[in-house]
């Protein structure tokens, strides 16, 4: 919308062709030298591109609801008082909306799913080490891992191995994952300060 439209062609300024029928010439000059003022305040106060707009609906509401008032000593504070009233609004819109903290899609990409390419590579090499040091183990090892690896219980284990108790399960998975260490080269993975799995 052209900011000079609403009030300069509906409302001829002092000087023209004529007059607009029952708004006195002074008038329109406050109007016109208060709009230059109000889009300073509102590009002052942050408004920005926005200036423009703010400042046309305030001339719009002086227009409409306070046609009566004349002198620029009247206008003047009326009109930053809803000019402030209308910044208000504008910045709990953009806050409701999130546009203060939106970031440019562009600029920051958002995260893709797919896992990093490092770490894929990473697990395949640990998989592949684990593999091949679970192959080099005895039965009972194999077969302790596989029933751990189904999200089995130590109880439950007890019962398919058909160990004499709950500890001698303990015990096997124990000895099992040391010889597993062992047999990998006294680390789990290759970089430092990470646990065992």
């Amino acid at each position: 919308m052209d900011p000079d439209l609403a009030l300069t062609s509906a409302l001829p300024l002092p000087g023209g062709e004529g007059e607009a029928v029952g708004v006195p010439a002074g008038r329109l000059e406050v109007l016109a030298r208060l709009r230059e003022r109000i889009v300073a305040f509102a590009a002052s106060r942050g408004a920005g591109a926005h200036a423009e707009d703010l400042a046309q609906e305030v001339l719009v509401l002086l227009h409409t609801k306070y046609g009566h008032l004349e002198r620029a000593e009247d206008l003047v504070p009326l009109a930053f008082q809803i000019l402030r009233f209308k910044l208000a609004a504008q910045r709990r819109k953009a806050a409701r909306r999130g546009e203060y903290d939106a970031v440019d899609v562009d600029t920051f990409p958002p995260p893709s799913d797919a896992p990093d390419p490092a770490m894929v590579l990473e697990r395949k090499e640990l998989l592949a080490r684990l593999m091949g040091g679970i192959a080099q183990m005895g039965e009972r090892c194999r077969e302790l891992f596989r029933l751990k690896l189904q999200g089995r219980t130590f109880a439950e284990i007890q019962g398919l191995m058909g160990a004499a108790s709950l500890n001698t399960v303990y015990t096997w998975d124990h000895r099992c994952r040391k010889q597993l260490l062992e047999s990998l080269g006294g680390r789990w993975d290759s970089s430092a300060g990470r646990g065992a799995p």
